[in-house]
């Protein structure tokens, strides 16, 4: 039997979360899966990502080879998903989770709240600025590019007082001691289907139905429902929208707590709310609680224009 091909971006964090697909794949198929790194649009450039229209950067390069025959099986970190539906293409698995959360990576083990007002803290990421703004701590919140070893190096050779990544990503490739703070999600919540990987196939491949085995139900119903809730505020992953679904225990069994942010790109105004659900209706529960946030003018606020600045030399 042939060898399943897997794409994969080349960075360091994207071959290694293909890695652990194709160990899943390998364990549960018993078959052998060959890795294929495929260059995207976003590796390509140096440019803020919100420039390049954010959404899809990543995506479009792996989905292209897939629909070519080129590769059997694309990897992606679900965060970087267009919420509108690709032809041709199935999302066969949502594999387990990991830990969603954003984590501060600073100087002399500093968290949030001991930075200095006035400290350099590097993001490429709109939500993340706009929330670390909502905090009123005074810091200096500039935009950053770069592999997660680059973001670090910025740190320890003094350019920024501290930088902001996912903490999945920094676990998955063994840096997670670089962390000074896991970042509570009342402060800032992540993106949407941050922690998650996508495994995508051919709409047509019968081997989508064998990857449902690695699939997480759990998983998939919050990014489910927090992906809803992006596509029915009709946002980006480049906008200031942040949202984490948790499933908890209620009244009647297990269901879904969903909460969200949405902010001005300055983080002067937000509109944050939660609402729960069922399991089984967790795309319902992502558009009601956009429905709530769009009552109270959260298209507004992620329309907003970017406040203007002007620096000095």
């Amino acid at each position: 039997m042939t060898a399943i091909r897997l794409g994969t971006r080349a960075s360091v964090l994207a071959r290694t979360q293909s890695g652990q697909v194709a160990d899943m794949i390998g364990r549960t198929l018993r078959r052998e899966v060959e890795l294929v790194a495929i260059s995207t649009q976003g590796d390509r450039t140096s440019a803020p990502l919100a420039s390049l229209g954010g959404t899809g950067v990543f995506v479009s390069a792996l989905r292209d080879a897939l629909i070519a025959g080129e590769i059997d099986v694309a990897v992606h970190s679900l965060k970087d998903l267009p919420t509108a539906p690709e032809p041709g293409v199935a999302l066969a698995a949502v594999p387990t989770r990991e830990d969603p959360r954003d984590a501060l990576v600073a100087r002399d083990g500093l968290t949030l709240g001991e930075l200095p007002p006035g400290a350099t803290v590097g993001t490429g990421s709109p939500r993340r600025t706009a929330q670390l703004h909502a905090l009123g701590l005074g810091l200096d919140v500039r935009p950053i590019r770069g592999n997660i070893d680059t973001r670090l190096a910025m740190v320890t050779t003094g350019a920024f007082d501290a930088v902001v990544l996912a903490r999945a990503g920094l676990a998955r490739i063994d840096k997670q001691h670089t962390i000074t703070e896991t970042i509570d999600p009342l402060q800032m919540l992540p993106a949407p289907g941050q922690g998650a990987l996508a495994v995508e196939t051919r709409s047509d491949d019968p081997l989508g139905l064998e990857l449902a085995l690695i699939d997480d139900s759990a998983t998939r119903a919050a990014v489910t429902a927090e992906r809803a809730l992006l596509a029915t505020l009709e946002a980006g992953c480049s906008a200031p929208v942040g949202a984490l679904a948790e499933v908890v225990e209620g009244d009647c069994g297990p269901e879904l707590w969903l909460r969200a942010i949405a902010l001005s790109s300055d983080g002067a105004l937000s509109v944050r709310r939660t609402l729960s659900g069922r399991l089984d209706a967790s795309v319902e529960l992502g558009q009601n609680l956009a429905a709530l946030m769009l009552d109270e003018g959260a298209a507004d606020l992620i329309t907003l224009p970017e406040p203007q600045t002007t620096t000095s030399e």
